[in-house]
């Protein structure tokens, strides 16, 4: 039952996605994505001309949210598909940690989109150019109606996932695009005032950028293996030490998700002499299950001395290890 504390093989894939509420949406999200993605790249097209026959900056701004977007959404479909493959033999994980990157690739796709636009605005704020108030109006109410039918097919979606969450992102990004664009479209055609245009294109990218940073954040996150943020590692170590009968110490433990949704850990258990340790590893196992969310664990049992007390790997011992230090000062690694 011991196995190594770094041996995460195929079992451990399969093992983490039978479980979790990741699973549950897999389906439903994939379907809700492929819906969006064709709302959002058909009416792209249409914007697109609108955008270049009106001469509104917003409106190509949003038409390039949109085909950013239709990409994005394309992709987040894909993560869906490949999540739902086995591991293989080079893949032991399986596809799962797709979508998390998809998610990372959608963020600094937004970034790049933002920053066009606020290029582009500066140009039309130097030089203003002619803008059909009429024509963009109807264009921009259009990819309103169509946007919003887009964002209420995600929105039913699993909100806990990062790839889910890219995806509302996207549309929603258009979604504020049309709005500002059927303002802009109403200031022209009541004042006359082409500046307005360039502006709200800006502060539409503004208001994005913040949450995609955070979408950012999340991602890069999960990709580092960093401890997930409703987790705390050192608070778990004690806990088992505290409640799973015959554990002395835990020590070298890594807690991180394999997709945002999916928790695994791995940890060496030093247990008191005589502990059968097939008992107290299906009790850590079971602990870390029931009370805080770890779909897998790799437990690796010891008694007395810790097999990587003397490591010829060149780790950071002071980082990563325990046992340079004396036992009763219980690092939690």
């Amino acid at each position: 039952m011991a196995h190594g504390s770094h041996d995460h093989g195929p079992h451990a894939a399969g093992h983490s996605h039978g479980h979790g509420p990741g699973h549950v949406h897999g389906s439903t999200d994939k379907r809700r994505v492929l819906i969006a993605a064709c709302l959002t790249g058909g009416f792209m097209v249409a914007e697109a001309l609108g955008g270049l026959l009106t001469g509104s900056l917003a409106l190509l701004a949003d038409a390039g949210h949109m085909l950013a977007d239709s990409i994005a959404l394309g992709l987040a479909w894909y993560a869906f598909h490949l999540a739902g493959r086995p591991a293989t033999g080079r893949l032991t994980y399986g596809f799962a940690r797709v979508k998390t990157l998809v998610a990372y690739t959608n963020g600094i796709a937004i970034f790049a989109i933002a920053l066009w636009i606020v290029y582009e605005a500066w140009g039309r704020l130097m030089h203003p150019a002619p803008v059909l108030g009429g024509p963009m109006l109807v264009v921009a109410v259009a990819g309103l109606m169509v946007n919003i039918a887009a964002f209420f097919v995600l929105h039913g979606g699993d909100r806990e996932s990062l790839n889910m969450r890219g995806a509302i992102l996207h549309v929603l990004g258009d979604l504020l695009g049309s709005a500002a664009a059927i303002a802009a479209a109403l200031v022209i055609l009541a004042t006359g005032w082409t500046p307005i245009d360039p502006i709200l294109s800006v502060l539409v990218s503004l208001l994005i950028l913040s949450t995609a940073w955070s979408l950012m954040r999340e991602s890069a996150h999960v990709l580092l293996e960093g401890v997930p943020a409703s987790l705390d590692r050192d608070l778990i170590a004690k806990d088992l030490e505290a409640t799973v009968k015959g554990v002395r110490e835990v020590h070298h433990m890594h807690v991180w998700s394999l997709d945002g949704t999916s928790n695994m850990a791995t940890l060496h258990a030093c247990l008191n002499d005589g502990v059968d340790p097939h008992a107290a590893v299906s009790a850590i196992k079971k602990r870390l299950a029931a009370e805080h969310g770890i779909d897998h664990a790799t437990v690796e049992p010891e008694f007395g001395l810790c097999a990587d007390s003397h490591d010829e790997h060149g780790h950071h011992h002071d980082l990563d290890h325990a046992h340079d230090a004396p036992r009763d000062r219980r690092l939690y690694h």
